[in-house]
């Protein structure tokens, strides 16, 4: 009997759901609970299944991450997807499938296809421009065995989850290249915000984060478009072009008040705790210490077992040496156990 679409999608992830699922308690509500250490499982268990599939939501889940980071980009119906590029290549069987749809500059963009055709999409592990493996020993590339989410769903498993384990975990989510969206005539924020209401998740007390590298629509967001969720600035290298946002001047006094001024919290890069001495050194920038003073949360991305910093042998050393040092809140990680784990032997002590 052929198994159906969802059961194949989830299979891989809710077999772990007994052997795996942390016993720490994850924070549901309030700013209050920003003094515990929060883990964010990035795109999923992207360490362990392809990115942004709901069997890799799931299996982070079940691992016990506190939230679960979902990145959002529109379909040309207006459809809220869970993608984290605007392009669909590296992530998906879309050049064999619709071999005529690329771009002048040879992406296949989301926003040129319907959500029907998206449906129609296999996601594989991510891959790069050569077609090989960006993590090469990760879930292996020729494996598509998922399907690319809508928001909705995404949202729908972790409340269908969360009732079932009786263990909370929140939603953590980025709506992608605002600007660029805009200049095609989408106001994808607004449009998450209304899909984020209808789930229940509307104010600061609820588990639930809105961030964005785009300092000019997050402030919209919460002034113009009312949004009472904890907002999360997140904070990128002026060479990424994520944004017209200007990260060096972000990260001085005057720009973190003005960042205090719309946003709870701060998203670093890792690499930018290093206040530029040697490698692995856990010494911390000044304007950490600043945000912490102007009341801003830290929740610094991302936390790679294979792919740790320079200097750093393992996810624990990482976890004991550099992020907890550091005064952070949290931490985004492909590999959400590896830091749960990394976290309870450290309590034991």
């Amino acid at each position: 009997m052929k198994r159906p679409l969802a059961l194949l999608l989830l299979i891989p992830a809710l077999a772990v759901l007994g052997a795996s699922c942390a016993t720490r308690q994850s924070p549901t509500t309030g700013v209050e609970d920003m003094n515990s250490f929060i883990v964010i499982a990035h795109r999923g268990a992207a360490g362990y299944l392809p990115e942004h599939t709901l069997a890799g939501t799931a299996m982070a889940h079940a691992m016990g991450a506190d939230f679960i980071e979902q990145d959002v980009v529109m379909t040309r119906d207006r459809a809220l997807i869970v993608l984290h590029d605007l392009t669909l290549e590296a992530v998906t069987d879309v050049a064999s499938r619709f071999p005529g749809r690329k771009r002048a500059d040879g992406g296949y963009y989301a926003m040129d296809f319907a959500l029907e055709e998206i449906r129609s999409l296999r996601v594989n592990e991510r891959v790069d421009a050569r077609g090989r493996a960006v993590f090469p020993g990760r879930f292996p590339p020729q494996r598509r065995l998922f399907a690319i989410p809508t928001l909705a769903e995404e949202i729908e498993l972790i409340q269908g989850l969360n009732r079932s384990t009786g263990r909370t975990a929140g939603i953590y989510v980025e709506p992608k290249a605002l600007a660029w969206h805009d200049a095609q005539g989408y106001d994808l924020v607004a449009e998450v915000l209304q899909v984020l209401d209808r789930h229940g998740y509307r104010s600061r007390s609820d588990p639930a984060y809105l961030q964005s590298f785009d300092a000019a629509e997050l402030r919209r967001t919460r002034e113009e478009l009312g949004c009472d969720l904890k907002l999360v600035q997140l904070i990128g290298e002026n060479r990424w072009r994520e944004s017209d946002t200007d990260f060096k001047q972000m990260r001085s006094a005057h720009g973190l008040r003005q960042v205090a001024a719309y946003a709870d919290g701060v998203g670093p890069w890792i690499p930018q705790l290093l206040r530029g001495g040697k490698a692995g050194s856990p010494a911390v920038p000044d304007w950490v210490a600043q945000a912490r003073d102007l009341g801003l949360f830290l929740h610094a991305y991302t936390l790679r077992a294979d792919a740790l910093p320079r200097g750093i042998d393992s996810v624990e050393k990482t976890v004991r040496e550099w992020l907890l040092p550091a005064g952070l809140d949290g931490v985004f990680t492909d590999h959400p156990d590896q830091v749960l784990r990394a976290l309870e032997r450290l309590d034991s002590r």
